[in-house]
């Protein structure tokens, strides 16, 4: 699978005196239909979260508030991109292994989905996600 369609993506992004505004679209930046949305927050310092990676959903990762780490594995190669502007996210592809960690202190990532939630698409063990990616799938 690769790394070549993990991608920042910059977000729409309106400067104020105010105070800035980002916002997201279906048929704007985001590149899928989005089917479902949920943030991750609270998490305790020294704790990872996700360690799984999807047959079919495509996300988009952002920081909405405050800093946090994906480390991304296709199987072969690892990569680490720090999450700390709410004006970008990260699009993690189908079939990529995924992790959340070095959370900051009240960090919120907001997680974009391609589909509804649906059990049978996750792979949490990284042993066989590496057996289903050599198997073509």
């Amino acid at each position: 699978m690769g790394f070549e369609k993990v991608r920042h993506i910059d977000l729409p992004k309106i400067c104020d005196p105010r105070g800035n505004l980002s916002f997201l679209e279906n048929g704007g930046v985001v590149p899928f239909p989005i089917a479902r949305t949920y943030w991750v927050y609270d998490v305790p310092g020294g704790k990872k979260r996700f360690g799984h990676a999807f047959h079919r959903q495509e996300e988009l990762i952002i920081s909405l508030s405050g800093s946090f780490d994906i480390v991304l594995n296709d199987g072969s190669e690892e990569r680490r991109y720090h999450m700390a502007r709410s004006y970008y996210g990260l699009y993690v592809p189908r079939m990529m292994w995924r992790e959340l960690d070095n959370f900051s202190t009240n960090s919120v990532a907001l997680i974009l989905a391609s589909t509804p939630y649906d059990a049978s698409d996750y792979i949490e063990d990284f042993n066989l996600y590496k057996t289903t990616l050599a198997n073509g799938k």
